[in-house]
Order: C-alpha cells, then structure tokens, then sequence
C-alpha cells in the first residue's frame, strides 16, 4: 500500500510517499479501505518534533489520527462491523491506503453523509465533546466561555455546552464576531479586546482550545472554584486563582462519535470543509491546514479519488 511516511523530524519537505506492506487486523481490529484522512494541528506538531516530550514518536512513522472509508477485513472476534461497512475512526496511522484500528476506535458513517468528508469528524467531535463532558462538566444554566470558539474543536466545544443547557459565550478575534453570531451563543467575546473581556459575566467554566497570553484576563472573570478544561494544557496562573484545571487527551468512544456524526449529517453540527487533496498532497495539505484554512482540510485515498 502507499502511506505518507515521516521520514525526519522537521517541515512538511519530511513527509515522503512509500509503499509500505499491507496492515492485516488482529484480534478485536478491523481493516478499513481509506477513502478519506483529516489533517489535525497534532499531525503538524507531532511532524515538526514539538511534541516529542508529551507524545514521544518513533520514525520513521505514519501520522494521522482521522480516517474514514470502508471496511475490508475483520479481525478474529469483530462483531461490531461487517466487510463493507462505511466506518470513520479516530485511529493511528491515518495517512495510508489501509488503516487497522481497533473496532472501539470505530463509528457508522451516516447514509447521507460524503465518506470522505467523514475523516473531518473523529478527533474533533470527541474533542469538543470531552472537553465539555470530561473536564468542564457545566450544570444547567453555567456560564462557559469557549475560546477558538470558530475553529472546528471550538465549534463542536459550543454545541455540546449547549447540548448540556449551558449558557454559552464564544470566544474569537475582534475580526471574527460578526461571524461568531452564527453559532447561536448566548454572547460573544473578542478575546483581543480588553474591555470586552473585562464586562464578560462571571464564568462558570471556560472551555479552552487555543491557550496563549489572552487568556490571563479571561481568568480574572472566573468564580473562584469554577472549572477550566483544556486541550492545550493548564493556563498559567489559574490554579493560584482558586479555579480548577482539567486538561484531557481525547480517547476513542464509539457511541458518542456515532451521535455527533448523526448531528452532523442532520445539519444540526456544521463543520467547514476547506479543501480535499489526494494523500500524495500530505505536505500541502498540512501546510494548509496550519496556516488557518478555515476549515477542515482533508486528504482523499485512492479508492475515493478514483470514483
């Protein structure tokens, strides 16, 4: 099979095309014909080395965490999913023809949803919804603020605040409020403008999936013993304010990607799509995507692109 392989740590001049052995499904694993893998921010931080302390990376490696396409073998045990199944995942080793992941890792793709614009979903909508569910838990009526609230993992981060009955403020640029309104929020915040952080209501919870200096401010409108959950690590100085941090690597859950997928397929979710490339486009794909597309960026497999 082709897989784009990372062959050194460093800019997306690193990432190769290879033909690698075909991957066949152990015990409890499935075997899915990509048609589709979505570029994530940690595919560029794994490819560059930044991560290489929290997420340590043997090469040379595949990347790539999304994959969606159809399955083509079953391991010994899988009752889950038959050969043919429409299936996205959140997976290791995304960016190849074939991807084996456990059949945990794995969710049906809705009927009326493109299996290629699929592999947008996993990482981000179980981000978005652990986030919320695992680490800022919000009761109804709570005042969370969620900040990158436009990007994808913010997107899905503000629909299931809303999902749970909280009160739900989006945190973006100054440039990007109008914008923000789209969303159905409660209120909107421009994170770059101080007095506007300054009259925010007292929060509750904050939702935060950029980190950065910003947010110092953001936390002097916090009640003391309110809750921060992060996917980006712990805000400095929130826990000499008296605020409890949460930060979460997100994990595989079948049956909550299964209902955000529904969500998404219904139009109750809206996740932009900036572009689609073929796998051989990886680096410029990941190039794209890093540089704020404004949307999800997505490489098509061979068996997609040939349809």
């Amino acid at each position: 099979m082709k897989a784009i392989v990372l062959t050194a740590f460093g800019d997306v001049n690193k990432l190769i095309v290879e033909e690698l052995p075909d991957p066949s499904p152990g015990p409890n694993q499935i075997k899915v014909r990509m048609a589709g893998a979505g570029i994530n921010p940690v595919d560029w931080k794994l490819r560059s080395g930044a991560l290489q302390k929290m997420m340590p990376l043997a090469l040379p490696a595949v990347l790539g965490r999304d994959a969606s396409g159809v399955v083509v073998a079953v391991g010994p045990g899988v009752t889950a999913f038959e050969v043919g199944a429409r299936v996205m995942g959140l997976v290791m080793a995304g960016y190849a023809d074939f991807v084996v992941a456990p059949v945990e890792a794995w969710a049906a793709v809705p009927p009326a949803m493109d299996l290629v614009d699929a592999a947008a979903l996993p990482l981000i909508l179980l981000t978005g919804a652990q986030l919320i569910e695992e680490a800022v838990k919000p009761a109804r009526g709570d005042v969370v603020l969620v900040t990158g609230a436009l990007g994808s993992v913010g997107r899905v981060t503000v629909f299931v605040a809303q999902q749970h009955g909280a009160k739900v403020w989006a945190g973006v640029r100054g440039t990007q409020k109008a914008q923000a309104t789209s969303l159905g929020v409660d209120g909107v915040v421009a994170l770059d403008d101080d007095a506007e952080v300054a009259a925010l209501p007292l929060l509750d919870g904050l939702a935060d999936t950029i980190g950065g200096p910003a947010l110092a401010k953001v936390l002097l409108r916090m009640k003391s013993g309110a809750t921060i959950g992060s996917v980006v690590g712990e805000p400095a100085g929130a826990k000499q304010l008296g605020l409890v941090t949460r930060a979460i690597w997100t994990h595989p859950d079948a049956k909550r990607l299964a209902e955000l997928g529904r969500d998404v397929a219904e139009g109750r979710l809206v996740i932009p799509i900036a572009k689609r490339l073929p796998l051989a486009r990886a680096g410029e794909a990941q190039t794209l995507a890093e540089h704020h597309a404004g949307g999800k960026v997505i490489l098509i497999g061979a068996s997609a692109a040939a349809r």
